[in-house]
């Protein structure tokens, strides 16, 4: 089975890394479960899967990762979104609340994490977003930042 992380990664199942990734193969399940909790849930904590995805689109690009940034654009076309989605997707700042706020705080991790700080926290709360819902956009937040790394680090790998 290829994951989203070969994917992006550009691994094929004929390929050494791409066995060498089954090697733990509780690793390869784990990342994508994970892709799947974050972007898929059962329960959405309100949070939509298109801001979920519009979000991942934007993280994607912010870290200059083309694969994945193509990968969610697909996606987020194949949900028909809503033009504030689009524009997050495409890296807007200017937006209405809450996903000014939430944008913003997006950015922030993914760019600077380590200026993040509790305040920051205060302000997704000051938007409206309530104790789950915080913690459901920082799942989505650490995951996309993971998988952008981690097909960076294969890719390098690859070439080499």
């Amino acid at each position: 089975m290829i994951d989203a992380i070969d994917k992006a990664a550009g691994l094929a199942p004929d390929e050494a890394l791409f066995n060498a990734r089954r090697f733990r193969p509780e690793f390869v399940q784990g990342a994508e479960q994970c892709r799947l909790s974050v972007l898929q849930p059962a329960n959405e904590q309100g949070l939509a899967k298109e801001l979920r995805v519009a979000l991942a689109c934007r993280m994607a690009t912010l870290n200059n990762d083309a694969a994945l940034t193509a990968d969610y654009e697909t996606q987020l076309a194949a949900l028909k979104p809503a033009e504030a989605l689009l524009a997050i997707a495409a890296g807007e700042t200017s937006l209405a609340e809450p996903l000014a706020t939430i944008v913003r705080h997006v950015d922030l991790v993914t760019l600077t994490p380590s200026e993040a700080e509790a305040d920051d926290i205060r302000k997704l709360e000051k938007a409206g977003l309530d104790n789950p819902q915080i913690v459901a956009l920082s799942e989505l937040i650490a995951f996309v930042n993971f998988q952008t790394r981690v097909a960076a680090g294969l890719r390098l790998m690859r070439s080499s």
